[in-house]
């Protein structure tokens, strides 16, 4: 979560395109298909929902990395066959392990992705993959799927599926997941994937990179399955399907592009390279956008800490922090409140009626010595009945929070005591608390006699990453230990 812009205000970012239907050749295979929508709208959708993308997820704070990633992405969509579109490659500041493209050239990749490729050669796989999915016109057919059946987005994976209605939540959740991140969500089939794989391989190798990369980043992805998190903002493995049966598809390709080259030893890989250049990298939340440690939330720049129920999921965003409890349709929202004031009570029952809720009594009091307005809401959601919201907005130096539960009033009761523990946990954070949050953060180490996986994790004398995940971050089979001499990537506090 971070202090950026109105976060609250509806986005009408996307454009459906219903209105014409034609017949086109694609690009990459030559045939004749029906689409739904011209280049041009392509683009234009592409852009519209770059900017949704990029104030959700926020752009990691790394020019030389997102310069570097931008001269490899325009090298291989210059092998492509659609090289003239407005390509534009970002590196999107969230820890989930992913890549995906928007209709029209928009390609993204998580900084959490990049800890986890093992050369430059990979990440070439990764992006010439998703650079297939836009030439061969798969995004834009998803899409119009999508738009003309209302099926194949993921739209409350960002969110719980309570919040998939825009009228049960709080200001700015519906229309946030509705419109500002469906793209990201669209899936594709087997078939389009397979192509994607082979897209990708032909670009690298037109473009001066060793095929395998691809290879090896599938395999890589593939020994992910049980160490990511997938909750949130989907891992490549909500988005994509299981690669371990694509490592052996894309095997073919890469032998005869390999065969073809008559200088295929000159075919880069870097590994030292791209190791240098992701030294350094942010691992896990990063601070800028507060931290999630168990229950607790922690923003060092906007100087608060809070505490949410014990057992609920925690995710981070750069606009709002959302806790759910498993399989319930509870949850809790923390966001920036848009508005100043001196009467904190008028601002908070103005926001939530124009929510749709319903104002059953309030009261001014303090939390923590912050001046707040606690509040109890109703409002009635079809498929859910009765919700009920407790929520309290609390004024900290010139800014205004606001922290709420909700629940079906049927469940209400049995999670009240909890919503309101959380609710009175806001507090402010002193100058030197804030000072001692600080990131974790990839670094470079060469392995020396007698290390193993397991006290490496340990290296720091906390365990910021598992044994098996330092494992799969390097490349390595959960059961091989890190060889005398190699390079690997460690975690470490700053």
């Amino acid at each position: 979560m971070r202090l950026c812009g109105d976060l609250l205000r509806a986005t009408g970012l996307f454009v459906l395109v219903v209105s014409l239907v034609a017949c086109a050749t694609n690009p990459v295979t030559g045939n004749r298909e029906f689409v739904t929508m011209t280049q041009a709208q392509e683009i234009g959708i592409g852009r519209e929902n770059h900017a949704a993308i990029t104030r959700e997820m926020g752009i990691y704070d790394d020019a030389a990395l997102q310069e570097y990633v931008e001269d490899i992405g325009y090298q291989l969509a210059g092998q492509s066959q659609r090289p003239d579109l407005p390509w534009q490659f970002t590196i999107v500041d969230t820890p989930v392990v992913n890549a995906f493209a928007l209709p029209g050239g928009f390609i993204y990749l998580t900084r959490g992705l990049m800890a986890y490729l093992g050369d430059e050669s990979e990440l070439v796989g990764v992006m010439g993959h998703e650079v297939g999915h836009v030439t061969a016109r798969h995004s834009v057919q998803a899409y119009s799927r999508a738009m003309g059946a209302q099926v194949g987005l993921v739209l409350g994976q960002i969110f719980l599926p309570a919040m998939r209605s825009p009228a049960y939540g709080v200001p700015g959740l519906g229309d946030a997941a509705g419109q500002g991140l469906g793209l990201l969500f669209l899936k594709f089939g087997r078939d389009d994937e397979i192509q994607a794989d082979r897209l990708g391989a032909e670009y690298a190798t037109y473009a001066g990179w060793n095929p395998s990369g691809v290879g090896g980043m599938l395999t890589t992805l593939g020994r992910i399955a049980d160490t990511t998190d997938r909750r949130g903002t989907p891992n490549w493995l909500l988005t994509h399907p299981q690669p371990e049966d694509r490592v052996t598809a894309i095997s073919g390709t890469i032998k005869d592009l390999l065969a073809k080259d008559p200088d295929s030893s000159s075919l880069r890989i870097e590994r030292n390279g791209y190791l240098e250049r992701i030294n350094g990298l942010v691992y896990g939340d990063n601070p800028d956008q507060g931290i999630v440690r168990g229950r607790e939330f922690l923003h060092p720049q906007l100087r608060f800490a809070l505490q949410f129920p014990e057992g609920w999921h925690v995710q981070n965003s750069p606009e709002r922090v959302i806790a759910g409890e498993s399989g319930r349709n509870n949850y809790m929202v923390l966001q920036f409140v848009n508005e100043t004031g001196l009467n904190l009570r008028r601002i908070a029952e103005a926001e939530m009626i124009g929510a749709g809720f319903e104002v059953e009594q309030g009261i001014m009091t303090d939390v923590n010595g912050l001046e707040a307005y606690l509040g109890t809401y109703s409002q009635v959601v079809r498929e859910f009945g009765t919700i009920i919201g407790k929520v309290v907005h609390i004024r900290l130096g010139s800014s205004i929070y606001m922290l709420g539960g909700f629940a079906p009033v049927t469940e209400y009761q049995a999670i009240e005591r909890d919503i309101t523990d959380s609710l009175t946990s806001f507090r402010q954070l002193t100058a030197s608390e804030a000072d001692m949050i600080r990131p974790s953060r990839i670094s470079i180490y060469v392995v020396t006699e007698g290390d193993t996986w397991e006290s490496l994790a340990s290296q720091e004398g906390t365990n910021i990453v598992s044994a098996s995940t330092l494992a799969i971050m390097n490349g390595y089979a959960l059961e091989e230990e890190p060889i005398l001499g190699d390079r690997v990537k460690i975690v470490v506090f700053e």
